[in-house]
């Protein structure tokens, strides 16, 4: 997988000229979209599929400022998939410089706001995932 890209924008800075924290979550979603893109489940297509997997928790650990107009660079990983949970891990780097780690754990839905095993009921995106996830120690 390849990380996904971000240009730190002006607006999205403080009157220090450093980025504002919530925008690290911001990141944290376009880059959990571009890897899914990367995998092949758009986010169009886990909706036409009646997939949904809110976040349930954030974890932030900021460890350097990003200012006007870095490039940030954000690997997205699977720390832990099972039929219920998922949670992504971050990396974010600038000019291979540490910057940031977060974590966001998600669990499954389907069409009605109802809990679903994601092995049982969709198979096949549980099957990219795990597969992906299994590339890590390749």
């Amino acid at each position: 997988m390849k990380p996904y890209i971000h240009k730190v924008n002006y607006y999205e800075t403080d009157k220090m000229g450093i980025t504002h924290h919530s925008n690290y979550v911001r990141w944290m979603e376009e880059a959990r979209i571009d890897f899914l893109d990367q995998l092949g489940w758009s986010f169009i297509k886990l909706e036409e599929e009646g997939i949904a997997s809110p976040v349930m928790s954030i974890e932030c650990n900021y460890k350097k400022p990003t200012t006007f107009p870095d490039l940030v660079s954000i690997m997205v990983t699977i720390e832990k998939l099972s039929a219920v949970k998922l949670i992504f891990n971050y990396e974010f780097k600038v000019n291979d410089e540490l910057v940031f780690t977060g974590k966001s754990s998600h669990c499954f839905l389907d069409e009605k706001g109802a809990p679903v095993i994601l092995e049982k009921r969709y198979p096949k995106f549980y099957e990219d995932l795990k597969n992906i996830q299994a590339s890590y120690g390749a």
